[in-house]
């Protein structure tokens, strides 16, 4: 079963622009995957487009070679580009593998370990930087079943916070804490935007609301960063959305500062790349939290990594504060119940595109403030 075409789309809405890819074989049997990677969608696809000359006849069953034909023969670094690229046709690859041999990606790549996913959600705040909006936001959350959650309360700053700013933050926490309950997970997200000592003064202020993690307090780039902020708390630390490499995942692991790895599958060589990864963070007696914040496709993907996962903990998920039509983008897609998803059903990813809804959503140009989780954009006419 050979490749013999690949087919790019994009799917535009108010947040980001989605790239989904759909990988064509000579037996008839399709593929689809996706490199969805914030506003750089055509960016990637343009990368997709590029490299498919590379893959054209080979074996579909050959993700390895395909990943390593890409990473390597395409001798330039290409960092988080490169590598959405590259996933999206490896999990396309996996979609159409599990198609031909009628079995679920999960069942090929190690067999289901979990029956249910626990979901956190994000994305549930896009409301007045208020105590009392946050609390009643998050009591929305929890009345939709969700007993984990996730949240940036530290607006656009960078670097530092001022007193009354910083004030402000805690008070958002103390908020959604009260509203949640005392059991409910907590994430707080940062974006990578502080100062290694202003991450540790704002880490300690934290510890007494016991969030689940601190998410990103410092640039990923440098990893004595993250380590010394970690070595400083106590309240773990999450961090590796924005690794493009496991040689980077090593780095921080020899550390063993940080045990929860939010890595993102489309920048880790997809399905069986995140697989590996996870047994990287597991001999460090680590937990991977796999990140998703694109499009159900690679929602999907990371529901897939979770079952065969032993040491998955909590999947993200946007999906019920998403536009309302994305479930529509896949002709199916697992429920959320009791704040738990339900496992892919169907051989493959579980899912194909449903190209009549894809082209009612064209490419989108928007404007984002500095974080996107400020939720400050403004959508312009889409075009094509």
């Amino acid at each position: 079963m050979k490749i013999v075409g690949v087919e790019t789309f994009i799917v535009g809405n108010p947040w980001k622009n989605w790239l989904f890819v759909k990988v064509n074989t000579d037996e008839g049997i399709h593929g689809i995957g996706e490199g969805s990677l914030g506003h750089y969608s055509r960016t990637v696809e343009a990368a997709i487009h590029e490299m498919k000359s590379y893959i054209i006849g080979l074996e579909v069953f050959q993700t390895e070679l395909l990943v390593s034909r890409l990473s390597r023969h395409i001798y330039a670094d290409g960092g988080q580009i490169k590598m959405c690229a590259i996933s999206a046709l490896e999990i396309a690859c996996w979609d159409a593998i599990g198609k031909a041999l009628n079995q679920p990606i999960y069942n090929l790549v190690g067999g289901r370990v979990h029956d249910r996913i626990p979901a956190y959600v994000n994305g549930w705040y896009r409301c007045e930087r208020t105590p009392e909006a946050f609390a009643k936001a998050a009591k929305r959350v929890v009345d939709l079943g969700y007993f984990a959650m996730k949240f940036d309360p530290f607006g656009a700053a960078l670097a530092r916070l001022t007193p009354k700013e910083e004030d402000l933050a805690i008070d958002l926490v103390a908020a959604v804490r009260d509203a949640a309950g005392p059991h409910a997970l907590l994430a707080v997200e940062a974006h990578s935007r502080f100062t290694p000592s202003s991450a540790i003064r704002i880490g300690k202020r934290l510890e007494s609301y016991h969030p689940a993690w601190f998410e990103e307090p410092v640039p990923h780039g440098n990893i004595g960063a993250m380590v010394d902020v970690a070595r400083h708390l106590d309240i773990p630390l999450a961090t590796g959305e924005n690794f493009s490499s496991k040689q980077q995942v090593a780095e921080l692991l020899r550390h063993d500062a940080v045990d929860i790895l939010n890595i993102e599958p489309l920048h880790m060589g997809g399905i069986l790349g995140s697989r590996k990864v996870a047994d990287m963070v597991d001999a460090h007696y680590g937990t991977v939290i796999p990140h998703a914040a694109q499009g159900p496709i690679c929602t999907l993907a990371c529901l897939h990594i979770d079952a065969a996962t032993p040491n998955s903990w909590v999947q993200e998920t946007f999906e019920d504060f998403n536009e309302p039509w994305e479930r529509d983008l896949l002709t199916a897609f697992p429920r959320i119940v009791d704040g738990y998803f339900e496992l892919p059903q169907g051989p493959g990813i579980g899912a194909d595109l449903n190209l009549e809804e894809v082209r009612r959503h064209p490419y989108a140009e928007t404007e984002m403030s500095l974080f996107e989780d400020d939720w400050q954009f403004r959508r312009t006419k889409p075009r094509r």
